[in-house]
């Protein structure tokens, strides 16, 4: 809110006891601040859900919900929280030390707005009953069943949810499960060790989809550059599946896996390419808002100052985006709160009416 890097920028900035920050983020335990970011998401999506719901499908086209799910590994040195571990973190190809976050958002229509929905932190080294952490196909599936079963029961006419994530997540357990509890269908990018039985008896790789060039090829106008070619085959892990191969301006060809469906293939395109809102998201987090300098030591002011960067990071992207149109960047927002806000009081500003469901004094 204030602009600041770090606590200790906060403090000397703001005239506050150093200690002071830690106490407020560790006034709530973990679970707490979870489920306040889970309603925040919640109650946004049911909103926009609300306003669009007995409009026409073409209205409805334009704002269309892809869910998309990725980790991160967010750097911390010392072993001072039981949520350090060694991770393996796609953004430097390596294995590096820190605490891995599992973050679910949902992006409204081309990133009009990305919400995020869920978040968990994995533990490297649980101790007592329950064996070793939960991997994060088992709590991707945990954090979708949770947010659907909500919307579900709020939301009339709800479209089942089409979830797209990297092929870290190209599990065929998982796949079923979105198929089968939530009748949606989930989207992974290919692997080029897998093998595929066609129609007419071949037998390919994953490989062999990338590099041949005998396949029956698109073109699409809602998607100018683009050709894909697609195919119904069989996979011993996957069963039947829908393989959409893609070639795309600027890239390397890949191909996109799910289970067979009826979807049209520049449908699973668009949503496949959305999942790139999650990877800025990511970005907007460690960098604009320098998540990893954070200055804690209980878990619980950890979680508070992880969920409070999520819920900023939306804010910052409703403003960007939704108020000022573009016309002004999240940096130049950012910027502006750095230099002003040192000069503005509560007072001013009336702050308790930020906390509406409590009394005036506790505010």
């Amino acid at each position: 809110m204030f602009g600041c890097h770090s606590y200790r920028e906060l403090c000397r900035v703001r005239g506050w006891d150093k200690n002071l920050p830690g106490a407020i983020l560790g006034a709530l335990p973990k679970r707490q601040w979870l489920k306040r970011l889970q309603r925040l998401g919640q109650e946004l999506l049911v909103r926009l859900w609300r306003q669009v719901e007995d409009k026409s499908p073409a209205t409805q086209s334009r704002w269309q919900w892809t869910w998309v799910a990725d980790d991160s590994v967010f750097k911390k040195v010392g072993q001072q929280l039981g949520l350090v571990g060694t991770w393996y973190s796609g953004q430097e190809h390596r294995v590096r030390l820190g605490i891995d976050g599992l973050l679910l958002v949902v992006v409204i229509g081309d990133g009009k707005l990305v919400v995020p929905v869920d978040f968990a932190v994995r533990r490297p080294d649980p101790v007592g009953p329950g064996g070793p952490c939960r991997d994060k196909l088992i709590w991707l599936q945990v954090m979708l069943d949770r947010t659907w079963a909500v919307l579900q029961r709020r939301c009339r006419r709800l479209p089942p949810p089409l979830v797209v994530a990297d092929s870290w997540f190209g599990d065929s357990g998982l796949m079923t499960q979105v198929a089968r509890s939530l009748y949606g269908t989930l989207v992974v990018e290919g692997k080029t060790s897998y093998v595929f039985h066609l129609p007419d008896g071949r037998r390919v790789r994953g490989q062999d989809l990338l590099t041949r060039t005998d396949w029956p090829w698109h073109d699409s106008a809602q998607m100018p550059g683009f050709r894909y070619a697609r195919l119904t085959a069989s996979s011993p892990s996957y069963g039947r599946v829908t393989v959409l191969i893609v070639d795309q301006p600027g890239r390397d060809r890949y191909y996109l896996l799910c289970q067979e469906t009826t979807m049209a293939g520049p449908r699973l395109i668009r949503a496949w390419r959305r999942r790139s809102w999650i990877e800025h998201h990511f970005r907007l987090l460690k960098h604009l808002l320098a998540t990893e300098a954070c200055q804690v030591q209980g878990e619980d002011a950890y979680f508070g100052h992880l969920v409070l960067r999520l819920i900023a990071g939306l804010v910052l992207l409703y403003a960007a985006r939704i108020v000022y149109k573009g016309r002004v960047t999240m940096e130049e927002i950012l910027f502006t709160l750095k230099h002003y806000w040192p000069f503005v009081d509560s007072e001013m500003l009336e702050l308790q009416g930020l906390s509406w469901h409590l009394p005036v004094e506790a505010a």
